[in-house]
């Protein structure tokens, strides 16, 4: 949550975003701070609804209409030599952000068929990011058939040809991946990358995401609201709930030591096989609150079983370290 480490490869610092509608304001994020660190993968999770995927598009300052940057920080290190880049100084469309956007910083979006467009070939969409950030443009297709490769697309040469509607769903997510990865980038931003998969493609897709990243080193940001796939995945984990981040560790803290009642919550909800467990199975209780509502104190004190009359429902908590040696962080008064 807090600057600890110099070597990160985006620092997010205290980043507010907001959407204006007709029904009023909604704060989908509300003071993010975040690292992700170089060549590591850092997941991001939370119920729908809580501002995982507009922080990962505040990155590439790609909010969608009606939303805007109200503060905060976005600090981008190419290497672990180079000075920090300012991302939001830079104009949303300047030189500055198309020479980063697809080229050192690529998004893998939810949908692939939403995401891709129907009416260019497969060949075209992966082509474009190369054409436009490669010096040397005969080369070109052959980078896209090797990324095709790559992704293990069978019969790339055919593929190139195809539309996304001739694709099955696996297909073309490993088509997204390509077009993602086109470029080699230094961090990878997906955004639930296998929610509309069969169980079976889901493995394919998480093991080849995990060779890929190994192989070019760059560094991942997992949104995903699947604690299974945070489990196999990812090496760092944040906790995220309407807006905040409620907590953050490693992987192997938030799973074995979590803090947070709403991590808690979040693990005990897991189906466990062979556990004996009968009966329903455990839920957090209500649901997430409408983004239009402003919560006094704490935002999960309505659904909090440890709450904390006349602290919770009135104080916003501080960050707190509950663990130096794994750099673990918490925003809840009962570790104030």
């Amino acid at each position: 949550m807090e600057e600890t480490s110099a070597d990160y490869i985006v620092s997010i610092q205290d980043l507010r975003v907001r959407f204006r509608t007709l029904l009023g304001i909604s704060q989908a994020v509300d003071g993010v701070s975040l690292q992700i660190p170089r060549g590591k993968v850092l997941g991001v999770v939370g119920e729908s609804g809580c501002g995982k995927s507009v922080t990962g598009l505040s990155i590439l300052q790609i909010v969608p209409h009606r939303g805007e940057i109200e503060s905060g920080r976005i600090l981008f290190k190419e290497s672990a030599e180079a000075a920090s880049a300012e991302l939001l100084a830079y104009d949303r469309y300047g030189p500055e952000m198309r020479a980063i956007r697809g080229n050192l910083i690529s998004m893998i979006f939810q949908e692939p068929m939403t995401s891709l467009n129907p009416c260019y070939t497969i060949g075209d969409q992966v082509m474009e990011a190369v054409r436009l950030h490669s010096q040397d443009k005969t080369e070109t297709k052959a980078r896209a058939l090797d990324i095709l490769r790559k992704v293990e697309m069978p019969n790339p040469e055919r593929i190139l040809g195809t539309y996304p509607h001739q694709l099955s769903g696996g297909m073309r997510q490993r088509a997204m991946i390509a077009m993602a990865l086109s470029c080699r980038p230094v961090l990878l931003i997906a955004d639930e990358p296998t929610t509309a998969l069969d169980v079976t493609t889901e493995a394919q897709i998480l093991e080849l995401m995990r060779q890929l990243q190994a192989e070019i080193g760059m560094s991942i940001l997992f949104i995903t609201h699947n604690m299974g796939v945070v489990a196999q995945m990812c090496d760092e984990v944040a906790v995220m709930y309407l807006g905040k981040v409620v907590e953050q560790a490693s992987v192997d803290e938030i799973f074995y030591n979590p803090r947070h009642p709403y991590t808690i919550s979040l693990l005990r909800s897991i189906p466990r096989v062979g556990g004996g467990q009968r009966g329903q199975l455990e839920s957090i209780k209500g649901t997430v609150p409408d983004p239009y509502t402003r919560i006094s104190g704490c935002p999960f004190h309505p659904r909090c079983p440890v709450c904390i009359e006349g602290v919770c429902d009135t104080v916003m908590p501080e960050v707190s370290q509950v663990s130096a040696a794994d750099s673990h962080f918490v925003r809840c008064h009962l570790y104030a």
